[in-house]
């Protein structure tokens, strides 16, 4: 079994990593086994929303509010259940639950394979995302106590970065995984070999048809799970833990909300993504719509590469792929800097730029531009996140530190969900309202509603960035907030 190195998080705003960090982490089996689960999980997270968005569009006569209750279904969890779960990744232990959590996914990815059921779709949803909001905060806390403190700020930035690559690979290549899924299994049916003919025959059908990525995405739970089996933290991931009960889960709800109101730079960390996210998360919606608006004219380049014809096709594929690149460059690049530039600025200077990015994306009407604005906002939302887990992991002690990273992702999915509720029908009432005027007026219109409400919610993330200048310390010494 793999030993994890004993760390400590230290509270120095400048890192320093030392060169070959990347070099060390993949030579540390413990993180490198970590990283791989992740890689193939995260891959089967994309395939199965791929798989599921057609689905329900299909079961609901398309629906747009049904396709959305998937987005929903994934979101209610942190609005019911973050503050307890954040107590309960420091009660248990965080490799065994996080093999837990796979565990169940996997079970409920099958689950899949037998309804056509929207309501059934949506719990299953529900009850995958209440195993990732396990997961998640869980690996976040270990990942220090599998490498040395000097390359955490690199472990978090490749984490990050296979988060995103695995978005893209799952976005861009679900259908070379698929068949090189069914090549796999028509070979071995073909082989007449007894276990094949007694185990797998039966769901030869399934495994062949259009469910065959509910079973890809099933075995990828169950490979990331085999592979965190084989990491062992020895003595450092041994907290201190009381036997768990009710009294003692609500003794810890309220230690995490007193310990992150008595902190206010934390707290203010918190504040600025939550704002940060309310207005960003408008590109994505009103992103599609202005790259499908776009796309009707003749693109530069089209034709010429049959990859860019392929993104063109799909103008959600277009946004998101470009966004998701952006992000690896990002989580590869910010590492590098934490060591020059205070996490602090790092982070404040991420939520600026991305703020200045959604605004040229919202403004000029050009494809290059189109594309360099979401490279970079990609790259700045990889960086504000690197710079926020990093600075979390450096200032809060590893007792109560899942509690905070719990926190953390509540914050992101709760204000990713209020964006979607605000933004979203804003959004949809301004492409009306200026499309009425254009018409009584006769005039065509220099700019569209969903171009106004993109700058709207710019200026919003640029007031993110303001407050976090005024409420972080970017200048002096950091905070101690260290907790337990």
């Amino acid at each position: 079994m793999t030993q994890c190195p004993e760390t400590a998080g230290h509270s120095s705003g400048l890192l320093n990593p030392s060169a070959g960090a990347y070099r060390r982490l993949a030579t540390t089996p413990a993180f490198a086994r970590l990283w791989t689960a992740q890689a193939v999980s995260g891959v089967g997270d994309w395939l199965v929303i791929g798989l599921l968005m057609p689905l329900v569009t299909s079961l609901s006569g398309g629906s747009p509010l049904a396709v959305a209750g998937i987005l929903i279904a994934k979101l209610i969890p942190s609005l019911l259940l973050s503050s307890v779960t954040g107590a309960l990744v420091d009660r248990f232990d965080r490799r065994r639950l996080m093999i837990a959590c796979d565990l169940a996914r996997a079970a409920l990815t099958l689950g899949l394979l037998f309804t056509q059921n929207l309501a059934f779709i949506y719990l299953v949803v529900f009850l995958m995302e209440v195993a990732s909001l396990f997961f998640y905060p869980a690996r976040n806390a270990l990942i220090p106590r599998l490498v040395a403190k000097e390359d955490v700020a690199a472990a978090n930035g490749l984490a990050y970065t296979t988060q995103q690559a695995s978005m893209l690979v799952g976005l861009t290549a679900s259908g070379a995984i698929l068949a090189g899924f069914e090549a796999i299994v028509r070979v071995l049916l073909e082989t007449g070999l007894p276990f094949v003919e007694t185990v797998l025959r039966p769901f030869g059908p399934a495994l062949l048809g259009p469910l065959a990525g509910v079973f890809v995405n099933s075995l990828t739970f169950l490979v990331s799970a085999a592979l965190i089996t084989r990491i062992r933290c020895g003595g450092s991931d041994q907290l201190t833990r009381a036997r768990l009960n009710v009294r003692m889960l609500g003794a810890d709800v309220r230690d995490s909300l007193r310990f992150l109101r008595e902190h206010s730079e934390l707290r203010g960390l918190l504040v600025t993504i939550a704002l940060a996210i309310l207005g960003g998360g408008a590109i994505v919606p009103l992103g599609l719509v202005r790259v499908q608006r776009m796309l009707v004219e003749p693109v530069p380049l089209a034709g010429e590469f049959e990859w860019l014809d392929a993104l063109i096709a799909v103008p959600q594929t277009f946004l998101l792929v470009f966004l998701a690149l952006g992000m690896v460059v990002g989580a590869l690049m910010a590492p590098r800097f934490t060591g020059r530039v205070r996490l602090q600025l790092l982070f404040s200077g991420g939520v600026a730029l991305f703020g200045g990015a959604m605004l040229a994306f919202g403004l000029v009407d050009a494809y290059v531009v189109l594309v360099l604005a979401a490279l970079v906002a990609g790259a700045c939302i990889a960086t504000v996140t690197v710079a926020g887990n990093t600075y979390v992991v450096n200032t809060v002690a590893d007792a109560i530190r899942g509690r905070v990273f719990t926190a953390l992702e509540a914050v992101v999915r709760v204000s990713l969900l209020l964006s979607m509720i605000v933004v979203a029908p804003l959004g949809d009432l301004a492409v009306r309202g200026v499309e009425r005027v254009a018409l009584e007026t006769r005039t065509t219109l220099w700019f569209s509603g969903e171009q106004a409400v993109l700058v709207a919610a710019s200026f919003v993330v640029l007031g993110a960035a303001v407050y976090a200048f005024k409420t972080l310390d970017w200048r002096g010494p950091e905070e101690d907030v260290r907790g337990g």
